[in-house]
């Protein structure tokens, strides 16, 4: 039986975690011994998601599975995640990050390296299925329309922080009522400093790009604009980092470490929001809660 290849970013991933990956194990056979000749019998195991087997590398799987209460294995149906409406809004507990558009390349990077933070995960997804086929029960996958008020309330239930690794939810939902960080990963630079064709191409998403930082500024909810250089598939955690201004408009920044730096920014809320710039250069970062310190209080000082 051939099993599932993962995708080469998820390889990636799994090289810049320093983490083998194993082909998944499909049966086991045993011999009977007869009196007449021996008989080979195979026994078929239930096979093992892509998801639980990085757990199994990452500090045990099996623990990891007990620490979410999670099942050693995803239900075919999906019948164990539950949508509850009438959960009372005032006993929640709001401990859960949401990633919107989760089943795009830069969102499943998102997921990734939170699953490896250990971190409550909810993700609004096209197809559900595929995303609990991909996740399991590490991940509360929800498909739907957020513009519609019931199902955005659903989605936000619990959540405190919000990622969105690419443009466009800002700007088509309504109320973010409880959610008590938003983080950004904005591609407006690149946008702005396209040219000719380029920039009539991408006019769509400059759009987007803009009308979603001007919702989140003026939203009131602290937030996190981190504005990339161009995306590039090239391997994360290889490379260093620069953050002057002006930057991201010619620089590049690596998927993965744009992931990794919206999830390292979820521990680093902001009393009422700023904006920085990020290309990969020659700056190591081994303290990233230092360095979203020192990067907001350099934002203030250029607003004063």
């Amino acid at each position: 039986m051939a099993g599932v290849l993962p995708s080469s970013s998820t390889l990636s991933l799994l090289a810049s975690l320093n983490l083998p990956y194993q082909k998944p194990s499909y049966s086991s056979c045993f011999i009977l011994s007869t009196r007449k000749s021996p008989l080979v019998q195979c026994k078929a195991k239930k096979k093992v998601s892509f998801t639980d087997q990085i757990l199994d590398y990452i500090e045990g799987g099996p623990k990891l599975r007990k620490w979410y209460g999670a099942p050693e294995l995803l239900p075919k149906d999906g019948t164990n995640v539950e949508e509850d409406d009438e959960f009372p809004e005032g006993e929640e507990t709001r401990d859960a990050v949401l990633v919107t558009d989760g089943d795009s390349e830069m969102g499943q990077m998102v997921i990734l390296s939170l699953i490896v933070k250990r971190a409550r995960i909810k993700a609004l997804v096209k197809d559900k299925r595929a995303a609990l086929e991909a996740f399991g029960t590490y991940v509360e996958s929800m498909a739907g329309d957020s513009r519609d008020k019931p199902f955005l309330r659903r989605a936000l239930r619990g959540v405190c922080t919000v990622i969105c690794p690419n443009e466009g939810f800002l700007s088509t939902v309504g109320s973010l009522k409880g959610v008590k960080h938003v983080i950004l990963l904005s591609q407006l630079s690149v946008y702005k400093g396209a040219n000719g064709i380029q920039a009539l191409l991408k006019s769509n998403a400059r759009k987007l790009a803009e009308q979603d930082e001007s919702i989140l500024v003026a939203s009131g909810i602290p937030y996190t604009v981190i504005r990339a250089g161009l995306l590039q598939n090239s391997s994360g955690g290889t490379q260093g980092f620069s953050f002057e201004q002006g930057s991201s408009a010619k620089g590049t920044l690596s998927k993965e470490d744009a992931a990794f730096i919206c999830v390292e920014a979820v521990d680093a809320v902001p009393l009422k929001g700023f904006i920085f710039e990020v290309v990969n250069g020659g700056e190591k970062v081994s303290d990233w809660k230092e360095c979203f310190n020192r990067l907001m209080e350099k934002s203030e000082q250029q607003l004063q």
